[in-house]
């Protein structure tokens, strides 16, 4: 194995299936699963596992706290000194992702970033940002079929020290990953009953105070969600429903996080930021089309949808917000856009995708990233501060980790966050989902209603509750 001041020691192993190995690490404390379940050459090559975290960085109420002990710092100045504190260069040989930080951020956390007050903010119930540091990390390379096992030997600091735990930490993956898979339990719900924070009529009515908005000049564009919800039985396995949702809705930037009594899983098909290096990248999608079974209705459907005047105009005022917010922290005039209104297509819906890259500007860092570009203006809306706050009132309840994001931070500081989009919550005895869609002037309130339907379909379809959805859909309207 190579010596440790180059980085994490590292072990590469016979290929292995990252859900099979998945299977057998799920049980473990702080058990973290990027998943590339949708392979891409090069937006879903790489899948990493991290387990057993040795550390725990959270920020609740806008506090912040390392291993429980709050810190007397604003969060995003907690969190760069606890990266500069375990920093560690990268070798470009292996996967991107070589020891770090992998956890959830929720969507309330733009609040605090942006400054925010309402009266009307419903606090209640958000959820705390979460981030694990992880020593050890399993890494797929899913194009040259590559598995490694790499370990930083933190939180020890003296060299030998860290050498020494590094080795040991990496035979300690070893052995777990050989043992026999868990029994995943069951996901399948039987007599579900869902339940959404509006009704047919209450959504529509919502878009109606959205356009109205639109027309007074307050926004030029918004997004608006609901919220699904349904009990659980005592036996349900969170872990096998992610099975199911990944089989369902395989996507490039899917993921599952167990955090103690709450479980996120997430098969979202959308980046919000990647950094390697002074090298930025963010893929808005904004403009969505439900897929055909038929072939030559799907590719007429996929050419509609690069055709319509409503989702380009949604789809280019997004890549505008984007420049403008990479553009605070990336060098002048680096800022590019080489995709404009793309076309991308997943298991059930088209997209329109952008690309937005730029060169991270000198002194600047992901977590000046995090601050200028969270949360994506693909899930607000233009302008991000006015959106925000009419989300919150239309909406009346808080988003959570939907439209936040599942994130990892390398101890190099190479960086990707998805945003949280097709993501379940898991808690005891209940889970929760939203579906939303973007909203201007030209939206149909009905169609926007139905396109709500198209993108949780697949989230329906892995609580194998394909009925049920039909069944709320009648009794909503």
């Amino acid at each position: 194995m190579p010596v440790l001041d180059k980085g994490a020691l590292n072990l590469e192993i016979g290929w292995r299936d990252p859900f099979d190995v998945a299977k057998r690490l799920a049980d473990l404390a702080g058990f973290a699963f990027l998943d590339s379940a949708l392979f891409h050459q090069k937006l879903g090559r790489y899948s990493f596992i991290g387990f057993e975290p040795f550390g725990t960085f959270t920020v609740t109420d806008g506090r912040p706290a390392w291993n429980g002990k709050d810190l007397a710092v604003p969060p995003l100045e907690a969190l760069r000194a606890l990266l500069h504190r375990f920093a560690l260069p990268s070798d470009p040989a292996l996967p991107p992702f070589q020891t770090g930080v992998i956890g959830a951020i929720p969507y309330e956390f733009g609040w605090q970033l942006d400054g925010l007050r309402s009266p009307e903010h419903v606090a209640r119930g958000e959820e705390p940002v979460r981030l694990g540091f992880y020593d050890l990390i399993l890494a797929f390379d899913q194009l040259e079929r590559r598995t490694f096992v790499l370990s930083s030997g933190f939180p020890e600091e003296d060299a030998k020290k860290r050498c020494r735990r590094a080795a040991e930490r990496i035979e300690h993956a070893l052995h777990l990953i050989d043992r026999p898979a868990l029994p995943l339990g069951s996901a399948v719900l039987q007599d579900a009953a869902w339940r959404s924070n509006f009704t047919k009529s209450a959504y529509q009515a919502a878009i109606e105070k959205v356009r109205a908005h639109i027309f007074a000049g307050d926004i030029y564009q918004e997004n608006i969600a609901q919220r699904f919800e349904i009990d659980l039985p005592e036996d349900f396995s969170s872990f096998a429903f992610y099975e199911r949702l990944r089989a369902t809705n395989p996507a490039p930037f899917g993921a599952y996080l167990s955090f103690g009594e709450t479980a996120i899983a997430s098969s979202s098909p959308e980046l919000l930021l990647r950094k390697r290096g002074a090298f930025v990248e963010a893929r808005p999608i904004k403009g969505t089309m439900k897929r055909a079974i038929d072939p030559i209705e799907d590719v007429y459907r996929g050419v509609a949808l690069r055709a319509s005047e409503k989702d380009r105009a949604e789809n280019i005022m997004i890549v505008d917000l984007l420049r403008n917010d990479l553009s605070r922290v990336c060098r002048p005039h680096s800022v590019e856009v080489p995709v404009l209104c793309g076309l991308e297509s997943y298991a059930n819906v088209h997209h329109l995708v952008s690309v937005v890259t730029g060169e991270i500007g000198e002194g600047r860092d992901e977590i000046d990233l995090v601050a200028s570009a969270f949360p994506g203006g693909s899930i607000t809306g233009a302008p991000k501060r006015r959106s925000m706050e009419i989300i919150d009132a239309v909406e009346n309840m808080p988003r959570g980790y939907y439209c936040g994001s599942i994130v990892y931070i390398g101890f190099d500081g190479t960086t990707d966050m998805n945003i949280a989009i097709r993501t379940a919550v898991l808690k005891p005895g209940k889970a929760t989902f939203h579906a939303g869609g973007g909203i201007t002037y030209l939206s149909d309130p009905a169609a926007e209603y139905a396109e709500t339907y198209d993108k949780a379909q697949r989230i329906f379809d892995a609580f194998a509750a394909t009925k049920e959805r039909n069944d709320l859909e009648k009794t909503s309207s």
